[in-house]
């Protein structure tokens, strides 16, 4: 059986809803004219994938974005033969597509890739910027509209999940962090629809949880989560209710934990 690779390819019509926090946007368009490939690090549901799907939007090229797994081999991102209709033929992978189209490849969380895996990108991540597909003997350039952006959460960084230097040292790095609370809070209101107070209390509990982290919680809650917690809230579910399932039951599964987060929840609402 083929394996599923989850990709997504499209080309950005409506503007995507992104504030900025910082002069990211101009960065990226910095690096875009100058063919340097952009790195975004930070926590999860901080905005990393959605700024690239602003950026595609803003500079008008097609996006192609591949999340990243321990199974993902070379071929999966480059291409393969595979038989059709009894006839063999060349399958181009999602970053072969990027550099035909002159897109943009953007590799969602890339340490969870196999460390052989990432060698691929290497001739497209610096100043060769080509892609040798050595099962057709071809070696594509990239044309100037082709950029090559990746993203991993520091976090969640060890000794075997980590970004090599050598893959790195190649990049332009954007670090992304959490909103401050007046922009998180328009950012949950636009994307949930609710009311203000509700959304500034929200990110009340989000800033409270990021705080725990290290101590009993891995992450805190993200803008995403936040973001569901609202939706179930203006669908009619109580605040409590929704805090509940959309934002401490996703973050651990420790009874005390889960407890101390009920208080908080109660405090709050």
């Amino acid at each position: 059986m083929a394996k599923v690779i989850k990709t997504e390819e499209f080309i950005i019509r409506e503007e995507p809803f992104y504030l900025a926090t910082d002069r990211e946007t101009e960065i990226f368009e910095a690096a875009y004219r100058n063919r340097i490939p952009v790195l975004l690090k930070g926590p999860t549901g901080c905005g990393k994938t959605r700024f690239m799907q602003y950026m595609s939007w803003r500079l008008k090229r097609p996006l192609i974005t591949v999340s990243c797994h321990d199974d993902l081999t070379a071929s999966d991102l480059v291409g393969r033969y595979l038989v059709q209709g009894g006839e063999t033929v060349w399958i181009d992978g999602p970053l072969t597509k990027a550099v035909r189209t002159g897109g943009f490849c953007y590799l969602d969380e890339i340490v969870e890739a196999r460390k052989d895996t990432t060698v691929v990108i290497h001739p497209l991540a610096d100043d060769r910027r080509i892609l040798p597909i050595e099962k057709r003997g071809e070696v594509l350039e990239a044309p100037p509209e082709f950029l090559l952006g990746i993203s991993y959460n520091p976090g969640y960084q060890s000794v075997l999940k980590d970004l090599k230097q050598s893959t790195r040292q190649r990049f332009l790095a954007l670090e992304f962090t959490y909103p401050d609370r007046k922009l998180e809070t328009a950012i949950v209101m636009h994307e949930s629809g609710m009311d203000e107070e509700i959304c500034g209390r929200l990110v009340i509990l989000a800033e409270k949880t990021r705080n725990l982290k290290d101590r009993g919680l891995i992450e805190g809650a993200s803008t995403r989560l936040l973001i569901h917690a609202a939706k179930l809230i203006s669908a009619g579910i109580g605040a409590e209710k929704a805090c509940s399932v959309c934002v401490a039951e996703p973050l651990t599964d420790d009874h005390e934990m889960l407890e101390a987060l009920a208080e908080l929840i109660r405090s709050i609402f």
